[in-house]
């Protein structure tokens, strides 16, 4: 099984439980330049806020979009967002990356600004 079998693997084994719980959920994209992080309601039907790299106002204040402080603007402006739509709590879907350097760097940067997960 190569790497990426693997992440989709455990990606869907993650999502199947925030499912089975039915609550909004934080879900991250990882490339090599970009992050991407979507707050994605119950449902999961719809996208209720979100903030990558690739946003014109955040990449104005970016240097490099692959590093961990891209990663943690990109968390600190999802959060600010999902307050805005009126959501506090989400489940972290990291899908299936390792909580480790930008995720981790995303991740604590939401909690910092507000999202409880």
């Amino acid at each position: 099984m190569n790497k990426k079998l693997s992440r989709l693997r455990r990606a869907r084994k993650t999502r199947s439980h925030i499912k089975y719980l039915r609550v909004t959920r934080l879900c991250i994209n990882r490339t090599p330049r970009h992050i991407y992080a979507q707050i994605i309601d119950a449902t999961g039907g719809t996208v209720l806020a979100s903030a990558s790299t690739l946003d014109k106002e955040l990449r104005a204040s970016l240097k490099t979009t692959g590093n961990v402080e891209a990663a943690a603007i990109v968390g600190k402006a999802v959060a600010e967002r999902a307050r805005a739509a009126g959501v506090e709590k989400v489940a972290f879907d990291r899908g299936g990356f390792k909580y480790h350097g930008r995720v981790k760097a995303l991740a604590d940067a939401a909690r910092e600004h507000g999202l409880k997960f």
